[in-house]
């Protein structure tokens, strides 16, 4: 994967966390240093929702996204 790719995909997740809990910042996706993981960790600290919670909700967002039946 290059690094366009690795970014489109960083770019992706942001913005299914950002559908997802809106009370996220752009400063915490810089906390996240592009790791999906770190932001797991990030939306725990913010939201308290756990990590299993947190990853299922993104899963349904991306699935959502790649059927077209999201954001409209």
């Amino acid at each position: 994967m290059n690094q366009d790719q690795a970014k489109g995909k960083w770019d992706q997740i942001k913005g299914r966390a950002k559908e997802a809990w809106g009370v996220l910042t752009d400063h915490d996706f810089k906390k996240a240093e592009g790791s999906v993981e770190k932001l797991y960790g990030v939306i725990q600290e913010k939201v308290g929702e756990t990590k299993e919670a947190i990853r299922t909700k993104l899963d349904k967002l991306h699935a959502k996204s790649k059927n077209g039946s999201c954001c409209g």
